[in-house]
């Protein structure tokens, strides 16, 4: 049996979501190739060797680009068996289907995977689980050390870009699946529903080892929450810390996180946390509460504070375009992040980013989104939304257009540009001129990485 695995798109990074498949599939005899379309071409003889295909799933833009990838799969090798898995594969699983997918496997999909490829009668597809089944549903795997030894470079990937000009190779893992909390456009909650799970450490560690072996000089935990175990946090960074000193690293970590575990932070920065990026997601209270995000505005101001007092820079994200949002509003949380010093911490292309409504979407509790959304959309993948006023609607596909004319402008110039036409938008007077603080530039991907959100109803795609 020989597998071939692809991963369309894992946010500029070499994907764990192949590494980790590949050392489950070896282990049981499985041939396994691996094709990171993102980066390579998919060849006709790599599809033609397969007995079997499987494309990782993450996010949304990497279901998207799987589209393409399976006609032409279906047409070069009619004959191999089609499996998706990934987080958004049981979310789009009637979709997967209709495509020719033979198997839709959850994000815990290694030893399905093996079910599958030995020949061993599979276990019925993924189910997104119930609040009553949500136990049941997600596996309880004994996680392996990763195989990347087949996939492309760290090089080929997205760099840290240091305040002195330099870049740093990453490379980065997981220490935890899943999420404890229910934030309603989050894609993790209606596949997980609250469970987690933990990686052991010895695992993390001989992955990093692995990693900084073939040249990683920064690693990036992708788990949605870091803080999720405490505990388990902690014993890994002081791991990291201990066997690979001067090795630095980020995570994600929730707002609420960063102030109940503020006790943490230094430890963080002992370790070699350069920032932390944190989900903020807006500072309008109408907004956190519908998204069910659980801080609030004051809560952010004062993970500022605290990440500032203990060293360690805090990169926010958020999705300021939603139904909720005004021209007002929008320009109150630029004069936010501008009182914060947070011009240079701010990804541009977060500032233009769109709610997104996928299937199965806990937003679709809400009747404010009931009210404003149009029929599935099969190609985007989602449920399209208008928002009331069409001049907010211009305006975050202004802000984008901004972002990608001005990529290479440093951060606090396109935060000024973006600043202007929002103030012309909401009919704001000008800011006046004033002296700007000496904000040092923030370390950043060169791929800016983000995901439950897409960029505008006029942009398809930007990565």
């Amino acid at each position: 049996m020989r597998v071939l695995l692809v991963s369309t798109y894992d946010l500029g990074r070499q994907p764990f979501g192949l590494a980790s498949p590949a050392a489950w599939l070896r282990r049981a005899g499985v041939e396994v190739d691996c094709v990171d379309t993102s980066r390579e071409p998919l060849s006709d003889d790599a599809i033609r060797r397969a007995d079997a295909v499987a494309l990782y799933l993450p996010m949304h833009t990497a279901t998207r680009l799987a589209a393409a990838a399976i006609e032409r799969i279906r047409v070069v090798n009619p004959d191999a068996t089609l499996i998706a898995y990934g987080l958004y594969a049981p979310l789009n699983a009637a979709w997967l289907r209709e495509r020719g997918v033979s198997h839709v496997v959850g994000p815990e999909a290694e030893e399905e995977l093996v079910r599958i490829a030995t020949s061993q009668p599979p276990t019925t597809d993924f189910q997104l689980p119930t609040a009553d089944s949500q136990r049941e549903r997600i596996p309880k795997l004994q996680f392996i050390q990763p195989d990347r030894s087949t996939l492309l470079p760290l090089q080929r990937y997205a760099a840290l870009q240091m305040p002195d000009g330099s870049r740093r190779v990453v490379g980065s893992t997981e220490s935890t699946r899943g999420c404890k909390h229910l934030c309603r456009h989050c894609p993790i909650v209606p596949v997980y529903r609250g469970v987690f799970r933990a990686i052991p450490v010895d695992v993390v560690l001989e992955d990093v080892r692995m990693q900084i072996t073939a040249g990683a000089q920064h690693l990036s935990f992708s788990d949605p929450d870091f803080f999720n175990g405490p505990s388990h946090a902690r014993r890994v960074v002081e791991r990291l810390a201990a066997e690979h000193p001067g090795v630095g690293y980020d995570v994600t970590i929730k707002i609420e996180h960063l102030l109940k575990h503020a006790d943490m932070l230094p430890l963080l920065h002992d370790t070699g946390c350069l920032f932390v990026t944190s989900a903020v997601e807006s500072i309008d209270p109408v907004v956190l509460q519908a998204l069910r995000k659980g801080h609030t505005r004051e809560d952010f101001v004062r993970a500022v504070e605290i990440c500032r007092t203990a060293g360690v820079r805090l990169s926010p994200t958020f999705v300021p375009f939603t139904p909720w949002t005004t021209g007002p509003g929008y320009v109150d949380l630029l004069d936010q992040l501008r009182a914060l010093e947070l011009e240079e911490d701010v990804a541009p292309i977060q500032l233009g980013i769109r709610l997104l409504v996928t299937a199965d979407s806990a937003l679709l509790e809400l009747d404010e989104i009931r009210g404003r959304i149009a029929s599935f959309d099969p190609e985007s993948l989602t449920y399209p939304w208008r928002h009331a006023d069409a001049s907010v609607d211009t305006l975050q596909v202004q802000v984008m257009h901004l972002v990608s004319s001005m990529r290479e402008a440093p951060r606090h110039e396109i935060f000024d540009a973006i600043d202007a036409a929002a103030r012309a938008a909401a009919h704001a007077s000008s800011r006046a001129a004033s002296p700007r603080a000496r904000v040092p530039a923030a370390p950043h991907m060169t791929e800016a990485w983000y995901c439950c959100a897409e960029p505008g109803p006029d942009i398809a795609s930007y990565v």
